[in-house]
């Protein structure tokens, strides 16, 4: 009989266990969790009492830079909210359930042309307003803009186009 080795794969894991060895109890002392606990004041206050307090960056911008060793902040760079006041505002902050759902077609190019532009046509043949072309002889802005401009007013910020 020829003899076949046996190859044994063991496959090592590391678990990890909230509880201590005694009683039930959880040590959460063994787990660092940098900047998780406790409010800004909190953390000054144990600044302030020269206690060791580690201060994790990750994922936060600097407001300031660092100059001869000394920070210097930098008003521009602390972040603004800019929030509406919604005090006489009649809609409610959420979307009941109870809401029908709104079933809309596409908005075609014609549909577009007769919202921005039939209405001052008309008025313009209405009033002998149009060249011997059909062109208005009182153009619009946005009848005076070129496709380059058009294409650049519509990426702008603030239009509806995102």
């Amino acid at each position: 009989m020829s003899k076949i080795p046996i190859l044994l794969n063991y496959v090592s894991k590391r678990g990890i266990s909230l509880t201590a060895p005694r009683e039930g109890k959880r040590n959460f002392r063994k787990f660092v969790i940098p900047n998780k606990r406790g409010s800004r004041i909190h953390k000054n206050q144990q600044i302030s009492e020269n206690r060791q307090l580690e201060v994790d960056h990750r994922g936060v911008r600097a407001v300031g830079y660092t100059l001869d060793g000394k920070f210097v902040t930098v008003p521009e760079m602390i972040p603004e909210l800019i929030v509406p006041d919604l005090k006489d505002f009649r809609l409610k902050p959420y979307v009941s359930y109870k809401s029908p759902d709104v079933i809309q077609s596409e908005f075609t190019a014609q549909q577009l042309f007769d919202a921005v532009y039939s209405k001052k046509i008309v008025l313009d043949y209405k009033a002998g307003k149009l060249d011997a072309e059909g062109n208005s002889i009182e153009p619009s802005e946005e009848e005076k803009l070129n496709p380059d401009e058009a294409v650049a007013k519509a990426k702008r910020t603030g239009s509806d186009i995102f």
